[in-house]
């Protein structure tokens, strides 16, 4: 409503203000063409005044002794309603008569008589009013000693300004009128994009933009945003406003996502990092109070045994949580080069060692060194983890392959094995931390099982190395497969032959 009424008072000031400058502009037209015609039609009537007089003052001369004699006014040619005077050299009338239509000429009155008086005797045309006759343009004229008065009636010329003057205004008034509704059409149409775009913005105004979606913003219709035009102008220019703010609103709702869910993954993290240290904590407690009963109840060197299981427990989860925290701050890594088939070939005859019920194998499958740049102790602990969870998540027999490949920008590390494997709920959040599998996947151990972290560190360090994992799994084969950045591209000419070999 704001919108329409703000668009309708510019559209009335517009109106009323085009409909006074074509008012002034017809009034000055309208003024100087009657100015013009009035200055032309006086210009004639004095011409004619003038040689009026001077045809009459000529016929008085043919008599000069009779100083009272108008009769001049009797010849041929003498229009009806001039008047004629004969006067002294004191300017009094002498005589005066005006011609009629149609019968000689009649004498003035005193009175008309009297309007004649004072008119300087030297040709100029002089304006004077005639009780009975009307306005007149009259002169007087001096020719040796002759002295003759002539008029010609103005009221002709007077109603031909005024006939004209109406007319003027007339036609002024049916332009203006005509002109004021082609102006009022021609202003609503081009204030049409500007009604839409003020009604757009009173729509954004509207918006709860504080809470809630903060995308899918009324936008100016494209069809009013033409550059070419002021008010396609003001649309896009609102427009980029809009997707400004929307932009603006849409990172700010993701920062405060963001911080949402880092504080929810901060608490669960606390709690469950306090719940995997309570339980070493109590168990240690309990046996140092049995030891310092000195109870026969259990044996010294099992109580010691347990108390330093427990404290190793509790050593390796606050080692991998303070990992974690260095990796969350992006500390940097050690950086050197690293042969990551040597790596993984190691880490494979270490997990033989800790799991010889499994079958282990190794597979490379190169073209050339699988070489990165990165720590060696942190990418040793990442395919360490892989393994040690294909140990510790499957029944004995289990084959597990670790296999080595490059590709043209990354070296590929695939660990598989023919496990249970991994229930579809909990894929989603294998790589969080303190994620457990259920009854499918079950622990071999306590000890053996870990904290939960072992895939979230795998994560971790992946991705501060710049590289990424990834896993599949269905009953009878799991799957991850990390990819990290080559350190030089494999030169030409050193492709080794893919094998498969028990280890």
């Amino acid at each position: 409503m704001t919108a329409r009424l703000g668009s309708r008072s510019l559209r009335t000031r517009l109106l009323v203000f085009i409909t006074a400058v074509l008012v002034c502009v017809c009034a000055a037209l309208a003024l100087t063409t009657a100015f013009a015609q009035r200055a032309y039609l006086m210009g004639n009537l004095d011409d004619r005044v003038s040689d009026a007089v001077e045809r009459n003052a000529g016929g008085a001369a043919l008599h000069p002794e009779l100083t009272r004699d108008l009769t001049f006014l009797n010849e041929g040619g003498q229009p009806a309603g001039m008047l004629a005077a004969r006067i002294d050299g004191n300017g009094d009338i002498l005589s005066a008569a005006v011609v009629t239509q149609d019968a000689p000429p009649r004498s003035l009155t005193a009175a008309q008589t009297d309007a004649l008086k004072g008119i300087a005797p030297n040709g100029s045309p002089d304006t004077r009013t005639v009780p009975g006759l009307g306005t007149y343009r009259v002169a007087a004229l001096d020719a040796g000693g002759i002295r003759v008065v002539t008029g010609l009636p103005m009221d002709d010329v007077l109603d031909m300004i005024g006939d004209l003057v109406e007319v003027e205004a007339a036609v002024a008034a049916v332009g203006l009128t005509v002109a004021g509704c082609v102006c009022a059409v021609v202003i609503r149409r081009q204030l049409r994009p500007l009604g839409r775009v003020a009604a757009t913005a009173v729509e954004v105004s509207h918006a709860p933009l504080g809470h809630g979606q903060v995308t899918g913003l009324t936008r100016v219709p494209e069809r009013d945003t033409d550059p070419g035009s002021e008010a396609g102008q003001v649309g896009a220019a609102l427009n980029r406003m809009i997707d400004h703010v929307e932009t603006s609103l849409a990172q700010r709702q993701h920062s405060e996502e963001q911080v949402r869910r880092s504080e929810e993954r901060m608490r669960r993290f606390l709690a469950d990092a306090s719940h995997e240290l309570r339980t070493p904590l109590a168990s240690i407690a309990g046996y140092a109070e049995l030891m310092n009963r000195g109870t026969d109840r259990i044996e010294p060197g099992l109580a010691w045994r347990r108390v330093n299981a427990e404290s190793a427990r509790m050593r390796s989860l606050v080692e991998d949580l303070l990992l974690l925290a260095r990796l969350d701050e992006g500390r940097p890594l050690q950086s050197a080069e690293v042969d990551m088939a040597a790596l993984v070939a190691e880490a494979v005859w270490d997990a033989r060692a800790a799991g010889a019920a499994h079958l282990w194998q190794l597979e490379l499958d190169l073209d050339g060194p699988a070489l990165v740049l990165g720590d060696e102790a942190r990418l040793h602990q990442v395919v360490a983890n892989l393994l040690a969870n294909a140990r510790v998540h499957t029944p004995a027999g289990t084959t597990v392959t670790a296999t080595v490949g490059v590709t043209a920008a990354a070296c590929v590390i695939r660990v598989h094995d023919d496990g249970p494997g991994i229930p579809a709920e909990l894929l989603p959040a294998v790589f969080e931390r303190f994620t457990r599998a259920d009854s499918s996947r079950t622990r071999a151990g306590v000890l053996e099982g870990g904290s939960g972290l072992g895939l979230a560190i795998v994560a971790a360090i992946t991705t501060a190395h710049g590289g990424r994992i990834d896993v599949q799994s269905r009953p009878g084969r799991t799957e991850f497969t990390l990819e990290l950045p080559v350190a030089e591209l494999p030169a030409a000419g050193t492709a080794m032959r893919a094998r498969t070999a028990p280890v």
